[in-house]
């Protein structure tokens, strides 16, 4: 046998193997919106507290953390541990209730300031959906207002100026999807966010046909400017809208009681995703007991009546991963530790970059953060889009390369199981990145 042939029959690495397999069976090798670079793009195989091990066996410092889910790290051994006594005692319902899934709604509506009382959802996606479905069925009217540059999942209703590449013609929002019928436009609104004066403007202008606002309170990286939040409150009171916060990433990230603690505004709704379930396949909406109540189906077949429904809504191993979850969240100075761990690292990258001389800054707070090329914290989506996109996302590719996990272009968090060993590896990596620069 030639040399060539021998090498044609040498067996390929597990990770390759497994590629070719999803280069046949899922779009782009891929499970969604996002796709890496040949070049640095793996298959996670196992995660351990900070890290996430590839199916070749290389080990990534992770601030992905399942888009803010894990903000305990993988396989905590609390989480693990709930997950393996509720799967001994089963894996799925439907139809009636469950007493994990009982304990865990008291314990949701105990901690999340809004809620009265909470339904169960199986992602965060559905819970932005449905909460749009509770606000137009409580108020009677049809449109929503979201702002630019907002992420609320992946239904229709969500699918408008979500990826702006200029500014709108506010009010109008632009599908962001192949697909989303072209009647949903004439339902959804879009306002530059921190904007309250243009808010204030499209409101006023369409009360009586606003069902709601609905606000990541921080929209990505971008965080509210002091008076932002509280100003959408005081619109929607004043206009009889409802405030909705998309509380998918902030919830249980900013504080226990979510961004409606940490900024001391309390929406009528408040949809969660991933860190419910402990990054399981769980979400909730909590909010005033007079509008989550148009969800009871014992009044199926009102006009005011709001229908939900799934076959894993308050999944039991979902549950008992999310109460577990919570439990640690609970422990005493937390998010204070949290919140210092993550000031030493951001800071500290920021030495870096300013040591090299790259002009990029590190915003965000708490355990939120991002590498931009940009001169300021980023005010709106406008602001991010007029940054250097491009080098933003080549730094990011460099530190893949690494063996740092982010996704470039995109925000990420720092988790609590970050140990100083692993922030002076990233620190290195990011000295290394900024050198190939």
């Amino acid at each position: 046998m030639s040399a060539e042939a021998a090498l044609n029959q040498a067996p390929s690495s597990p990770q390759a193997a497994l590629f070719d397999t999803a280069e046949r069976t899922l779009p782009g090798a891929g499970l969604g919106g996002y796709s890496l670079a040949d070049d640095v793009r793996f298959i996670a195989a196992r995660g351990e507290g900070s890290r996430v091990i590839s199916a070749d066996g290389r080990s990534y410092i992770d601030y992905v953390g399942g888009a803010g889910a894990n903000i305990l790290g993988h396989c905590h051994p609390a989480v693990v541990e709930a997950v393996r006594k509720q799967a001994e005692r089963g894996l799925h319902f439907f139809g009636t209730l469950t007493d994990i899934a009982v304990e865990f709604s008291d314990v949701l509506v105990e901690t999340i300031p809004c809620a009265e009382k909470v339904i169960f959802t199986t992602t965060g996606s559905e819970a932005t959906f449905y909460a749009m479905r509770m606000a137009r069925a409580f108020t009677g009217k049809d449109k929503v207002l979201k702002f630019e540059g907002a992420y609320h999942g992946n239904h229709d209703y969500a699918s408008f100026s979500q990826f702006p590449t200029g500014p709108a013609n506010y009010p109008m929002a632009t599908a962001d999807s192949g697909g989303v019928p072209r009647v949903m436009q004439d339902t959804m609104l879009v306002a530059p966010y921190n904007d309250l004066e243009a808010v204030e403007r499209i409101v006023r202008e369409q009360a009586d046909e606003i069902a709601a606002i609905i606000v990541e309170p921080v929209q990505r990286i971008v965080f509210p400017e002091d008076g932002f939040l509280a100003g959408l409150r005081r619109i929607c009171d004043e206009n009889g809208v409802l405030l909705i916060f998309d509380e998918v990433v902030t919830g249980f990230r900013l504080a226990l009681g979510s961004a409606q603690e940490y900024f001391g505004v309390t929406p009528d709704l408040a949809s969660f995703g991933k860190i419910v379930g402990g990054g399981g396949p769980m979400g909730c909406v909590g909010g005033r007991e007079e509008i989550i109540d148009r969800t009871n189906p014992r009044n199926k077949g009102q006009s005011t009546y709001a229908y939900i429904n799934g076959t894993l809504h308050g999944n039991p191993i979902a549950a008992a991963a999310g109460l577990a979850t919570v439990r640690e969240l609970q422990k005493p100075d937390f998010y204070k530790d949290l919140a210092a761990l993550s000031d030493r690292f951001t800071s500290a990258c920021q030495e870096v970059l300013d040591r090299y001389g790259v002009p990029a800054i590190v915003p965000g707070r708490q355990s939120f953060w991002q590498i931009m090329f940009m001169e300021r914290a980023p005010r709106n989506a406008i602001d991010i889009i007029n940054s250097d996109g491009v080098a933003m996302r080549k730094l990011d590719t460099e530190l893949l390369r690494r063996g740092i996990y982010v996704l470039p272009g995109v925000r990420r968090f720092v988790p609590a199981t970050l140990t100083e060993e692993e922030i002076a590896m990233t620190l290195e990596a990011l000295d290394d990145a900024c050198k190939s620069l």
